[in-house]
Protein backbone atom coordinates (compact mmCIF):
# COMPACT_ATOMS: atom_id res chain seq x y z
CA UNK A 1 0.00 0.00 0.00
CA UNK A 2 1.14 3.54 -0.68
CA UNK A 3 2.24 5.74 2.23
CA UNK A 4 -0.08 8.49 3.45
CA UNK A 5 1.15 11.99 4.26
CA UNK A 6 -0.46 14.10 6.99
CA UNK A 7 1.41 17.37 6.93
CA UNK A 8 5.07 16.54 7.68
CA UNK A 9 4.15 13.07 8.98
CA UNK A 10 4.41 10.16 6.53
CA UNK A 11 2.57 6.98 7.51
CA UNK A 12 3.98 3.82 5.90
CA UNK A 13 0.62 2.35 4.89
CA UNK A 14 -3.12 2.97 5.11
CA UNK A 15 -4.28 0.32 7.58
CA UNK A 16 -4.50 1.77 11.09
CA UNK A 17 -5.29 0.49 14.57
CA UNK A 18 -8.07 2.41 16.33
CA UNK A 19 -7.55 4.10 19.69
CA UNK A 20 -9.34 1.96 22.27
CA UNK A 21 -9.40 2.78 25.97
CA UNK A 22 -7.98 -0.08 27.98
CA UNK A 23 -6.54 -1.78 24.90
CA UNK A 24 -4.26 0.36 22.72
CA UNK A 25 -1.60 0.98 25.31
CA UNK A 26 2.05 1.20 24.33
CA UNK A 27 2.68 -2.60 24.29
CA UNK A 28 -0.35 -3.24 22.08
CA UNK A 29 0.48 -0.36 19.72
CA UNK A 30 4.02 -1.66 19.39
CA UNK A 31 2.70 -5.14 18.56
CA UNK A 32 0.21 -3.87 15.98
CA UNK A 33 2.93 -1.86 14.25
CA UNK A 34 5.20 -4.93 14.22
CA UNK A 35 2.37 -6.81 12.50
CA UNK A 36 1.67 -4.26 9.80
CA UNK A 37 -0.36 -1.35 11.21
CA UNK A 38 0.71 1.87 9.52
CA UNK A 39 -0.58 4.13 12.29
CA UNK A 40 -1.46 3.70 15.96
CA UNK A 41 -3.12 6.36 18.12
CA UNK A 42 -2.89 6.22 21.90
CA UNK A 43 -5.69 5.67 24.34
CA UNK A 44 -7.40 8.97 25.00
CA UNK A 45 -5.64 11.30 27.43
CA UNK A 46 -7.79 13.64 29.48
CA UNK A 47 -7.51 17.40 29.12
CA UNK A 48 -7.99 17.82 32.87
CA UNK A 49 -4.67 19.07 34.23
CA UNK A 50 -5.33 17.75 37.75
CA UNK A 51 -5.33 14.19 36.37
CA UNK A 52 -2.09 14.41 34.38
CA UNK A 53 -0.01 13.17 37.29
CA UNK A 54 -2.31 10.20 37.92
CA UNK A 55 -0.87 6.76 37.29
CA UNK A 56 -3.34 6.07 34.49
CA UNK A 57 -2.54 9.24 32.55
CA UNK A 58 1.21 8.99 33.15
CA UNK A 59 1.17 5.50 31.63
CA UNK A 60 -0.83 6.71 28.64
CA UNK A 61 1.61 9.60 28.13
CA UNK A 62 4.66 7.33 28.31
CA UNK A 63 6.09 6.68 24.83
CA UNK A 64 9.50 5.29 25.76
CA UNK A 65 10.83 3.11 22.96
CA UNK A 66 7.68 3.45 20.86
CA UNK A 67 8.37 3.00 17.14
CA UNK A 68 6.78 5.05 14.40
CA UNK A 69 4.85 8.28 14.67
CA UNK A 70 3.79 9.03 18.25
CA UNK A 71 0.12 9.98 18.03
CA UNK A 72 -1.90 10.95 21.11
CA UNK A 73 -5.67 11.27 21.34
CA UNK A 74 -6.99 13.95 23.69
CA UNK A 75 -10.48 14.27 25.13
CA UNK A 76 -12.29 17.10 26.87
CA UNK A 77 -14.94 19.81 26.68
CA UNK A 78 -13.04 23.10 27.10
CA UNK A 79 -11.16 24.60 24.16
CA UNK A 80 -8.42 26.21 26.25
CA UNK A 81 -7.88 23.03 28.27
CA UNK A 82 -7.75 20.92 25.12
CA UNK A 83 -5.14 23.26 23.65
CA UNK A 84 -3.12 22.99 26.85
CA UNK A 85 -3.42 19.19 26.75
CA UNK A 86 -2.12 19.18 23.18
CA UNK A 87 0.93 21.23 24.21
CA UNK A 88 1.50 18.98 27.24
CA UNK A 89 1.58 15.87 25.07
CA UNK A 90 3.76 17.46 22.39
CA UNK A 91 6.26 18.27 25.12
CA UNK A 92 6.25 14.56 25.96
CA UNK A 93 6.96 13.42 22.44
CA UNK A 94 3.66 13.52 20.56
CA UNK A 95 4.19 14.07 16.83
CA UNK A 96 0.49 14.07 15.99
CA UNK A 97 -2.57 15.05 18.05
CA UNK A 98 -5.96 13.42 17.55
CA UNK A 99 -9.18 14.94 18.93
CA UNK A 100 -11.79 12.53 20.31
CA UNK A 101 -15.30 13.18 19.00
CA UNK A 102 -16.08 9.51 18.59
CA UNK A 103 -16.20 7.86 22.01
CA UNK A 104 -19.77 6.70 22.78
CA UNK A 105 -19.20 5.62 26.39
CA UNK A 106 -21.71 7.07 28.84
CA UNK A 107 -19.02 8.00 31.36
CA UNK A 108 -17.43 10.17 28.64
CA UNK A 109 -20.59 11.49 26.98
CA UNK A 110 -22.21 12.35 30.31
CA UNK A 111 -19.41 14.90 30.69
CA UNK A 112 -20.16 16.18 27.17
CA UNK A 113 -16.88 14.87 25.81
CA UNK A 114 -16.33 12.34 23.01
CA UNK A 115 -19.23 11.98 20.59
CA UNK A 116 -21.43 14.18 22.81
CA UNK A 117 -19.55 17.15 21.35
CA UNK A 118 -21.26 16.48 18.02
CA UNK A 119 -24.39 17.95 19.60
CA UNK A 120 -22.60 21.25 20.23
CA UNK A 121 -21.09 22.22 16.90
CA UNK A 122 -19.79 25.65 17.99
CA UNK A 123 -17.92 24.07 20.91
CA UNK A 124 -16.55 21.25 18.75
CA UNK A 125 -15.27 23.79 16.23
CA UNK A 126 -13.81 25.99 18.97
CA UNK A 127 -11.89 22.99 20.33
CA UNK A 128 -10.58 22.08 16.87
CA UNK A 129 -9.46 25.65 16.24
CA UNK A 130 -7.76 26.02 19.63
CA UNK A 131 -5.87 22.74 19.28
CA UNK A 132 -4.74 23.56 15.73
CA UNK A 133 -3.58 27.00 16.88
CA UNK A 134 -1.24 25.36 19.41
CA UNK A 135 -0.05 22.52 17.17
CA UNK A 136 0.45 24.23 13.81
CA UNK A 137 3.36 26.48 14.88
CA UNK A 138 5.13 23.38 16.18
CA UNK A 139 4.63 21.49 12.94
CA UNK A 140 2.34 18.92 14.59
CA UNK A 141 -0.68 17.83 12.51
CA UNK A 142 -4.09 17.58 14.16
CA UNK A 143 -6.52 14.82 13.22
CA UNK A 144 -10.00 14.09 14.52
CA UNK A 145 -12.15 11.00 15.03
CA UNK A 146 -15.94 11.27 15.04
CA UNK A 147 -19.13 9.36 14.41
CA UNK A 148 -21.78 9.96 11.76
CA UNK A 149 -23.75 11.98 14.31
CA UNK A 150 -25.38 11.84 17.71
CA UNK A 151 -28.49 9.98 16.55
CA UNK A 152 -30.31 8.94 13.39
CA UNK A 153 -32.20 12.22 13.52
CA UNK A 154 -29.01 14.24 14.08
CA UNK A 155 -26.41 13.15 11.52
CA UNK A 156 -24.07 16.06 11.01
CA UNK A 157 -20.75 14.46 10.09
CA UNK A 158 -20.69 15.98 6.60
CA UNK A 159 -21.24 19.59 7.64
CA UNK A 160 -18.86 19.22 10.57
CA UNK A 161 -16.22 17.67 8.30
CA UNK A 162 -16.24 20.70 6.02
CA UNK A 163 -15.84 23.07 8.95
CA UNK A 164 -13.15 20.96 10.61
CA UNK A 165 -11.17 21.07 7.37
CA UNK A 166 -11.52 24.86 7.33
CA UNK A 167 -10.30 24.94 10.95
CA UNK A 168 -7.07 23.17 9.97
CA UNK A 169 -7.80 19.52 10.80
CA UNK A 170 -5.60 17.44 8.48
CA UNK A 171 -7.28 14.02 8.59
CA UNK A 172 -10.73 12.79 9.64
CA UNK A 173 -11.68 9.32 10.84
CA UNK A 174 -15.38 8.46 10.75
CA UNK A 175 -16.89 5.50 12.60
CA UNK A 176 -19.93 4.48 10.59
CA UNK A 177 -22.45 4.64 13.42
CA UNK A 178 -24.21 7.30 15.42
CA UNK A 179 -23.48 7.60 19.12
CA UNK A 180 -27.06 6.39 19.74
CA UNK A 181 -26.21 3.04 18.12
CA UNK A 182 -23.05 2.42 20.15
CA UNK A 183 -21.79 -0.79 18.53
CA UNK A 184 -25.20 -2.26 17.71
CA UNK A 185 -26.31 -3.14 14.22
CA UNK A 186 -24.06 -2.80 11.21
CA UNK A 187 -21.88 0.15 10.32
CA UNK A 188 -23.28 2.31 7.52
CA UNK A 189 -20.75 3.55 5.04
CA UNK A 190 -22.77 6.00 2.93
CA UNK A 191 -22.12 8.83 5.40
CA UNK A 192 -18.38 8.10 5.30
CA UNK A 193 -18.58 8.25 1.49
CA UNK A 194 -20.39 11.59 1.73
CA UNK A 195 -17.70 12.95 4.07
CA UNK A 196 -15.02 11.83 1.63
CA UNK A 197 -16.80 13.68 -1.18
CA UNK A 198 -17.16 16.82 0.94
CA UNK A 199 -13.50 17.39 1.90
CA UNK A 200 -10.05 17.35 0.33
CA UNK A 201 -8.17 16.07 3.40
CA UNK A 202 -7.69 12.31 3.95
CA UNK A 203 -10.69 10.42 5.33
CA UNK A 204 -10.36 7.15 7.25
CA UNK A 205 -13.20 4.62 7.37
CA UNK A 206 -13.83 2.83 10.67
CA UNK A 207 -16.41 0.27 11.81
CA UNK A 208 -16.96 -3.47 11.32
CA UNK A 209 -13.79 -4.09 9.31
CA UNK A 210 -13.28 -7.71 10.27
CA UNK A 211 -10.90 -9.02 7.64
CA UNK A 212 -9.27 -8.51 4.24
CA UNK A 213 -12.36 -8.92 2.06
CA UNK A 214 -14.46 -6.63 4.22
CA UNK A 215 -11.63 -4.09 4.12
CA UNK A 216 -11.69 -4.09 0.32
CA UNK A 217 -15.47 -3.76 0.31
CA UNK A 218 -15.36 -0.80 2.73
CA UNK A 219 -12.76 0.99 0.62
CA UNK A 220 -14.91 0.47 -2.47
CA UNK A 221 -18.07 1.66 -0.70
CA UNK A 222 -16.56 4.77 0.86
CA UNK A 223 -13.69 5.85 -1.38
CA UNK A 224 -11.77 6.40 1.87
CA UNK A 225 -8.05 7.05 1.88
CA UNK A 226 -7.35 4.59 4.71
CA UNK A 227 -8.97 2.09 7.06
CA UNK A 228 -9.03 1.93 10.84
CA UNK A 229 -9.54 -1.40 12.62
CA UNK A 230 -10.51 -1.64 16.27
CA UNK A 231 -12.30 -4.58 17.90
CA UNK A 232 -11.30 -7.06 15.18
CA UNK A 233 -7.66 -6.60 16.20
CA UNK A 234 -8.28 -7.73 19.78
CA UNK A 235 -6.53 -11.08 20.06
CA UNK A 236 -5.79 -10.94 16.34
CA UNK A 237 -3.20 -8.21 15.83
CA UNK A 238 -1.90 -9.88 12.65
CA UNK A 239 -5.09 -8.65 10.92
CA UNK A 240 -3.13 -5.57 9.77
CA UNK A 241 -0.65 -7.53 7.68
CA UNK A 242 -3.49 -9.73 6.39
CA UNK A 243 -5.47 -6.71 5.22
CA UNK A 244 -2.47 -4.85 3.78
CA UNK A 245 -1.29 -7.95 1.88
CA UNK A 246 -4.75 -8.63 0.45
CA UNK A 247 -5.25 -5.04 -0.67
CA UNK A 248 -1.83 -5.08 -2.34
CA UNK A 249 -2.04 -8.50 -4.01
CA UNK A 250 -5.61 -9.80 -3.92
CA UNK A 251 -4.28 -12.90 -2.15
CA UNK A 252 -5.10 -14.01 1.38
CA UNK A 253 -2.27 -14.87 3.73
CA UNK A 254 -2.34 -18.19 5.51
CA UNK A 255 -3.36 -17.97 9.18
CA UNK A 256 -0.39 -17.51 11.52
CA UNK A 257 1.57 -20.45 12.84
CA UNK A 258 0.67 -21.43 16.40
CA UNK A 259 4.37 -21.12 17.24
CA UNK A 260 4.37 -17.51 16.02
CA UNK A 261 1.26 -16.64 18.04
CA UNK A 262 2.86 -18.18 21.12
CA UNK A 263 5.97 -16.04 20.61
CA UNK A 264 3.95 -12.88 19.98
CA UNK A 265 1.66 -13.30 22.97
CA UNK A 266 4.44 -14.18 25.40
CA UNK A 267 6.45 -11.13 24.29
CA UNK A 268 3.31 -8.99 24.53
CA UNK A 269 2.75 -10.17 28.10
CA UNK A 270 6.32 -9.36 29.14
CA UNK A 271 5.98 -5.86 27.67
CA UNK A 272 2.61 -5.49 29.38
CA UNK A 273 3.97 -6.48 32.81
CA UNK A 274 6.86 -4.05 32.36
CA UNK A 275 4.47 -1.15 31.85
CA UNK A 276 1.86 -1.98 34.49
CA UNK A 277 3.77 -3.83 37.16
CA UNK A 278 2.89 -7.13 38.80
CA UNK A 279 -0.61 -6.75 40.20
CA UNK A 280 -2.19 -4.43 37.61
CA UNK A 281 -0.31 -6.16 34.81
CA UNK A 282 -1.71 -9.57 35.65
CA UNK A 283 -5.27 -8.29 35.91
CA UNK A 284 -5.22 -6.17 32.78
CA UNK A 285 -3.52 -8.90 30.70
CA UNK A 286 -6.44 -11.27 31.26
CA UNK A 287 -8.63 -9.71 28.58
CA UNK A 288 -5.83 -9.88 25.99
CA UNK A 289 -5.22 -13.57 26.70
CA UNK A 290 -8.95 -14.28 26.52
CA UNK A 291 -9.18 -12.55 23.13
CA UNK A 292 -6.22 -14.52 21.75
CA UNK A 293 -7.65 -17.92 22.71
CA UNK A 294 -11.32 -17.19 21.98
CA UNK A 295 -12.72 -20.06 19.92
CA UNK A 296 -9.57 -22.18 20.19
CA UNK A 297 -9.54 -25.70 21.69
CA UNK A 298 -9.23 -25.43 25.47
CA UNK A 299 -9.43 -21.63 25.31
CA UNK A 300 -12.33 -21.34 27.76
CA UNK A 301 -10.55 -23.52 30.29
CA UNK A 302 -7.41 -21.38 30.03
CA UNK A 303 -9.46 -18.21 30.46
CA UNK A 304 -11.09 -19.55 33.62
CA UNK A 305 -7.71 -20.60 34.97
CA UNK A 306 -5.90 -17.30 34.34
CA UNK A 307 -8.75 -15.39 35.97
CA UNK A 308 -7.66 -17.05 39.22
CA UNK A 309 -3.91 -16.56 38.75
CA UNK A 310 -2.40 -13.65 40.70
CA UNK A 311 1.28 -13.75 39.68
CA UNK A 312 2.74 -12.74 36.35
CA UNK A 313 5.15 -15.68 36.18
CA UNK A 314 2.35 -18.17 36.74
CA UNK A 315 0.15 -16.43 34.16
CA UNK A 316 2.96 -16.36 31.60
CA UNK A 317 3.74 -20.04 32.17
CA UNK A 318 0.08 -21.03 31.85
CA UNK A 319 -0.10 -19.31 28.47
CA UNK A 320 3.17 -20.87 27.35
CA UNK A 321 2.01 -24.36 28.38
CA UNK A 322 -1.33 -23.88 26.61
CA UNK A 323 0.27 -22.93 23.29
CA UNK A 324 2.85 -25.71 23.53
CA UNK A 325 -0.04 -28.17 23.80
CA UNK A 326 -1.89 -26.43 20.97
CA UNK A 327 1.16 -26.76 18.71
CA UNK A 328 0.84 -30.53 19.08
CA UNK A 329 -2.74 -30.33 17.76
CA UNK A 330 -2.36 -27.87 14.87
CA UNK A 331 0.36 -26.10 12.93
CA UNK A 332 -1.63 -22.95 12.22
CA UNK A 333 -4.59 -21.21 13.76
CA UNK A 334 -7.89 -21.91 12.01
CA UNK A 335 -8.93 -19.33 9.44
CA UNK A 336 -11.27 -16.81 11.02
CA UNK A 337 -14.57 -15.95 9.43
CA UNK A 338 -15.01 -12.28 8.68
CA UNK A 339 -17.63 -11.76 11.36
CA UNK A 340 -17.82 -8.98 13.95
CA UNK A 341 -15.22 -9.45 16.67
CA UNK A 342 -16.21 -10.24 20.26
CA UNK A 343 -17.56 -6.92 21.50
CA UNK A 344 -19.68 -7.37 24.60
CA UNK A 345 -16.71 -7.76 26.93
CA UNK A 346 -14.86 -5.04 25.05
CA UNK A 347 -17.68 -2.59 25.64
CA UNK A 348 -17.80 -3.55 29.31
CA UNK A 349 -14.09 -2.80 29.54
CA UNK A 350 -14.66 0.69 28.19
CA UNK A 351 -13.22 -0.01 24.76
CA UNK A 352 -13.93 2.54 22.05
CA UNK A 353 -13.13 1.84 18.43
Amino acid sequence: MNPLSIGPVVLPNRVFVAPMAGVTDRPFRRLCRELGAGHAVSEMVTSRRELWDSLKTSRRANHEGEPGTIAVQIAGTDAAMMAEAAAYNIDRGAQLIDINLGCPAKKVCNKWAGSALMQDEPLALAIAGAVVAVCAPRGVPVTLKMRTGWSEAHKNAVQLARRFEQAGIQMLTVHGRTRELGYRGEAEYDTIAAVKQAVAIPVVANGDITGPRKARAVLAATGADALMIGRAAQGRPWIFREVAHFLDTGEELAPPLVAEVRRLLLAHLQDHYSLYGESTGVRSARKHIAWYVHGLPGGDALRRHINQVQESRAQWCAVNDYFERLEQQMERLPRMNEAPAVSEQATAEGVHA
